[in-house]
């Protein structure tokens, strides 16, 4: 590897080209119509163009089959194509992320090994061969690099910072010191990981800040969205999980403990010391307070707010949140309050105007 430039770029790539047939196979799907037909790409089932295939996985999109202009479509086993060549699966969504993973550019292919000249390297640095080190990246003293890491430009690695083989750190990306990544990482752009944790101390009318002094690790194949943040753990470590998936924005708290393939969608907040089982679905603008503990394979609903700690298998949402059900019959209350609320006042007039009635005719003589 050189570290005065970065390598020359290849020619790029011929776009790939496969018939119906090829995708079929790829995909284990069974094949309807013409088994040559040439695809030369992707898209959405509005966008297409003739020569690419598209997918129908939601019912909602059916009319848009007779529209299509795509040649050819990833179906499940019971939809009707109008005619169209298909392939038939059970699952057409993962279908389609399989074929367009064939026609994807693969994004290494974009950052050749090497070390741009404008890139500081600290110190004790050891590095992984093939790695790229783009325009203004700082790496700090006692890092760890990977084999085959892409760092784009203005990446900040500080000090003792490990990363593990084929990750990618996307445009400004900070690694606070004593960060730890696993294997295939994936940081998107102005992510912030090990920023200090929300520790204070009320002395009368001041607050002192507690020193944060532990770390995160980030375990093999994960990804976390664009400025998303993760604090680093008062003492001890702040923890996500392998296979793990972080959407944009998303704030999780010192010494939070993130189980195994958990998807944790944008704008969610995190409080410290909460912990998460494995394969946790937490949708987006959700709230969890701190110190309570979430099991394996519950789901907690958009903009829910968790205030205790929810069983396995459990479905929440709402504030505060309860179970699912139980919120949906809630809201819908709600909804009638205005139409209940005028019952109420029609009924207390007429009970006045009873009483009035019943008080009249008792004065009679």
């Amino acid at each position: 590897m050189k570290d005065h430039q970065l390598e020359p770029m290849g020619a790029p790539r011929e776009a790939p080209r496969y018939t119906l047939a090829d995708l079929a196979r790829e995909v284990g799907g069974a094949l309807e119509g013409e088994a040559g037909l040439a695809i030369e790409g992707v898209a959405g089932i509005r966008e297409a163009l003739p020569g690419q295939i598209s997918f129908l996985a939601n019912a909602r999109y059916q009319a848009y089959v007779k529209e299509t202009r795509a040649s050819a479509l990833i179906v499940d086993l019971k939809v009707d194509v109008n005619g169209l060549p298909a392939i038939r699966v059970e699952d057409p969504y993962l279908a389609f992320l399989k074929v367009v993973r064939l026609f994807a550019s693969p994004l290494r292919e974009h950052y050749p090994p090497g070390v741009h000249p404008s890139a500081v390297l600290g110190g004790d640095l050891v590095r992984g061969e093939d790695c790229h080190v783009g325009a203004l990246v700082h790496v700090g003293r006692g890092c760890r690099l990977g084999r085959r890491v892409v760092l784009m430009p203005g990446v900040v690695l500080l000090d003792r910072v490990t990363v593990g083989d084929d990750c990618i750190l996307f445009p400004n990306v900070v690694l606070r010191e004593d960060t730890r990544l696993g294997d295939r990482v994936i940081i998107h752009a102005g992510a912030i990981i090990g920023s200090d944790g929300f520790g204070y101390a009320r002395d009368g009318e001041r607050h002192h800040k507690i020193p944060q002094i532990g770390r995160v690790e980030i375990e093999d194949d994960v990804e976390i969205g664009a400025n998303a943040t993760i604090d680093r753990a008062t003492t001890g470590v702040t923890r996500i999980g392998r296979g793990t998936k972080i959407d944009n924005l998303v704030q999780i708290g010192h010494n939070a403990e993130i189980g195994e393939h958990n998807i944790i969608v944008a704008q969610v907040g995190i409080s410290g010391s909460t912990r998460l089982g494995r394969h946790v679905t937490v949708a987006g603008q959700a709230g969890l307070q701190g110190h309570i503990t979430v099991g394996d394979r519950a789901t907690i609903g958009a903009q829910a707010g968790v205030t205790k700690s929810i069983p396995e298998e459990t479905c929440v949402s709402g504030y505060p949140a309860r179970p699912h059900d139980q919120a949906m019959r809630l809201q819908a209350l709600v909804a009638r309050l205005p139409e209940m609320a005028q019952r109420l006042r029609d009924l207390e007039e007429e009970l006045a105007r009873l009483r009035d009635a019943a008080a009249g005719g008792e004065a009679q003589p």
